[in-house]
């Protein structure tokens, strides 16, 4: 989703926030003093995403302030015209808890929500870059894929049957609830690209691949699979939507970031979210003929695997139920794995083919954009009518590299 914001028609049915009120919410909250500095404090919009307002209030431009986010009751792209409930940032905020306390080193301090104004408070992280961007830069990667996988495994075995009491995870299952964001998935995702959809673009020179991946009906077959496990699989808590906008990274720290999308789901996803995404980065750099940093970029997946199997096998011993063995742990992995390049797939269908596509493609030179453009929609073709033959990441990569050919 993309655009300007649009005027609302019509008043929302809670107070918004704004750069001229959001510092008196904080003291209001009691929130102020852990704005660090002497000075004035002062507020400034840094909205950039589709769905939520976004502040950042500080003392000074290089002193750690406070970030504020709240929840719209429409898409903030759209406007009224398009409503959305607010109560996804109950889901967000109930992330942030587990997350705060699995992994604090990989989300920004959380200072608590508020729920009749639907709006999180959490560090300021004004000093890191989002992912994504710093891709289009061409920044290295670093350690990115182990600390997502690390995320990943943290959140999944803790939030699983394996990490979790039976009574307390069918509560966390049924708290945990996001329909509207859910069924935006659903239709975004795993729906729309698929299909005829008004939502849809693409370049012209890919028309013919588009045509034919829509037509396979091995790959109707599969994404209609994917599609009724997103809808029905609690396994375990996920962010929902770990692609390279939610994760910023700078001075040597790796954070993850919007996890209002969040619902207990299949765990594949989030790994396959990241994935397609890193398979696009390396997409990126070898049309601007740098094959070291595309490498970096496609060993994220292999990374942030490796770190996601080991946090799961490291927490093991502590399950909750020994009648769960090694064996079945093994087994659970590989349908892991399955899922992950199913959901890696569908999500670059999605950017190459779908309604938000991804900057590392959209901003290179056309001749460069179409033939990414091109790779994407193949290596998805391939994998969603064939990933049983791809038991790892080099062969993943395998894969890859043959859509040059």
């Amino acid at each position: 989703m993309t655009g300007a914001p649009a005027s609302p028609p019509q008043a929302a049915p809670y107070p918004l926030l704004d750069e001229g009120n959001v510092v008196a919410y904080l003291e209001g909250r009691g929130l102020l003093d852990l704005v660090e500095g002497s000075g004035e404090p002062r507020a400034r919009e840094v909205s950039d995403g589709n769905l939520n307002s976004v502040f950042l209030v500080r003392r000074g431009p290089d002193r750690p302030g406070l970030a504020v986010k709240q929840a719209l009751p429409w898409v903030r792209v759209a406007g009224a015209s398009w409503p959305l409930t607010p109560r996804r940032a109950e889901a967000e905020a109930r992330a942030y808890e587990y997350l705060s306390a699995l992994v604090p080193e990989l989300v920004p301090a959380y200072h608590g929500y508020d729920p009749p104004m639907f709006t999180l408070v959490m560090e300021d992280l004004g000093g890191l870059e989002v992912l994504r961007a710093a891709t289009v830069a061409g920044r290295r990667p670093g350690d990115v894929g182990a600390r997502v996988g690390e995320f990943v495994g943290a959140l999944a075995f803790a939030t699983s049957d394996f990490g979790m009491d039976s009574q307390e995870r069918k509560a966390l299952v049924a708290a945990s609830v996001n329909p509207e964001l859910c069924l935006l998935t659903e239709d975004v995702l795993l729906t729309e690209p698929f299909i005829e959809h008004e939502h849809n673009h693409h370049v012209a020179a890919v028309d013919p691949l588009v045509r034919s991946l829509r037509a396979d009906e091995r790959v109707r077959t599969a994404v209609s699979a994917l599609k009724h496990g997103f809808m029905t699989r609690a396994e375990a808590l996920l962010h929902g939507d770990l692609h390279s906008g939610s994760v910023m990274v700078g001075g040597g720290r790796v954070a993850v970031i919007d996890p209002e999308f969040s619902f207990v789901g299949p765990v594949g996803f989030d790994l396959g979210l990241f994935w397609a995404n890193a398979l696009i980065a390396a997409l990126r750099a070898e049309e601007l003929h740098d094959e070291e940093l595309a490498a970096e970029h496609a060993a994220q997946v292999r990374r942030s695997w490796e770190a996601f199997a080991d946090a799961v096998r490291a927490a093991w011993p502590g399950r909750v139920d020994p009648s769960f063995g090694d064996g079945y742990r093994e087994l659970w992995l590989r349908s892991v794995w399955s899922d992950g390049l199913g959901y890696a797939a569908v999500e670059a269908v999605r950017r190459a083919a779908g309604y938000s596509h991804a900057a590392d493609i959209e901003t290179l030179p056309p001749a460069s954009r179409d033939r990414a453009t091109a790779r994407v929609l193949a290596l998805s073709h391939t994998l969603l009518a064939e990933r049983a033959a791809v038991p790892d990441a080099p062969a993943l990569t395998g894969l890859l590299d043959a859509t040059a050919r």
